[in-house]
């Protein structure tokens, strides 16, 4: 799959802008600030509903404006879909499919992208947050109606929340308990089928990865993906040490049900006097290892650009192995300033055989003239030059 036209309006930085891609490389260049990772930034956002810079939708919507739209023409296979989302400062978002209304959490079943960007390297110096979110971006993208799943697990665990508060602040009450009870069994189902999509997610990645480390670095290590599991007892959020017990490869969803229950029982007392849930795929962590040490803390500053990198494509290569619409768009914001140069050329290397790639650099020189085929230049909001054949 490729991104044939991108049209924005009132999109960040943008007024209006219409831009035509090409298969292949296509290197987006401007001086920092004017706009180029916005650019790429709206179509991460059709495949993830999710920007990797901010958490709400009104930083995307320029100031002073109400509405913002992105709209993008697919082609894959010689067949054409025309996506289109609307950003609205109040009320629901709006989607469209060729021109008909669609759900926005249609879209990334149609719109596959991977973005690796500066900020990846919290994925491995960072805090789990960003992990989990790295997770169910790329789960939603394989399994789209599991952004139902955790949009429910969401609302029932801050219902859970609330109901603990209030119970901590009644000094509890029966009343509470058997309430709680309640959202209790809804937040084991909801959240032990997050724990267990995210386990064989997990185990979907964990090939590709130590083969796209190697890739980028230009050595073997052994780079290795597991759960960190707080139904197990992990407190990842707290900083605790790692323990063995609560890390696994893979968990069904009977035994997490299982777990869940246990877990929920052995903190009530703790949930009670802290008004706050303490276990669930809300606690979790993706752990990290290289050559069998965390990752976090004991690699290396290129160890760890390495690693981030590699998450990204083996999420590529997973995402080209799994889909029936071809090869995800795959994105470098402004990487190739962070890298030396035998990383930069492993990176070309790594990424030439995808449908599209887009890139974008402050200096055309950071980037290695294979991926410069078709050049766009960007000057304070506006395209301003469009030019193949490097």
């Amino acid at each position: 799959m490729f991104v044939s036209h991108l049209e924005l309006a009132d999109f960040r930085n943008y007024h209006s802008a219409s831009l035509a891609l090409a298969p292949g490389p296509n290197l987006i260049v401007g001086s920092n600030g004017q706009g180029k990772t916005n650019l790429v930034e709206s179509i991460n956002y059709l495949a993830t509903l999710g920007s990797h810079r901010v958490s709400t939708d009104q930083a995307l919507i320029r100031h002073g404006r109400d509405v913002a739209v992105v709209r993008a023409r697919l082609e894959h296979g010689g067949r054409q879909l025309l996506v289109e989302l609307q950003l609205n400062r109040t009320g629901a978002n709006r989607a469209q499919l060729n021109r008909a209304a669609a759900k926005p959490r249609d879209l990334p079943r149609h719109v596959h992208a991977v973005l690796f960007a500066p900020e990846d390297l919290a994925l491995v110096r960072g805090e789990p947050s960003g992990r989990r979110r790295f997770l169910d971006q790329l789960l939603v993208q394989l399994t789209p109606r599991m952004a139902g799943v955790l949009a429910d697990y969401d609302r029932v665990l801050k219902q859970r929340n609330t109901l603990l508060k209030s119970a901590r602040a009644a000094r509890v009450g029966a009343a509470q308990l058997s309430t709680l009870d309640v959202w209790d069994e809804r937040l084991i189902d909801l959240g032990s089928e997050i724990i267990e999509a995210r386990g064989e997610l997990v185990g979907g990645l964990r090939p590709f990865v130590g083969t796209a480390y190697a890739a980028i670095a230009g050595e073997v290590h052994e780079a290795e993906l597991a759960s960190e599991l707080s139904i197990l007892g992990a407190a990842p959020d707290e900083e605790t040490e790692v323990s063995e017990q609560s890390v696994r490869s893979e968990i069904d969803r009977t035994e997490a049900v299982s777990a869940f229950t246990t877990a929920l029982a052995r903190n009530r007392r703790a949930e009670l006097e802290r008004g706050l849930t303490l276990a669930g795929p809300h606690r979790d962590d993706l752990l990290l290892r290289l050559n069998g040490l965390p990752a976090r803390g004991y690699a290396s500053h290129g160890e760890s650009w390495s690693f981030a990198l590699a998450l990204r494509l083996a999420s590529a290569a997973l995402l080209r192995a799994d889909s029936a619409s071809g090869d995800p768009v795959l994105i470098l914001d402004d990487v190739f300033a962070e890298l030396d140069e035998s990383r930069r050329l492993r990176l070309a290397d790594a990424v030439a055989g995808y449908e599209q790639v887009l890139i974008t650099a402050a200096v055309e020189s950071d980037v290695p003239p294979a991926l410069a085929a078709h050049t766009v230049r960007i000057r304070a909001g506006e395209v301003i030059d469009e030019a193949g054949g490097a």
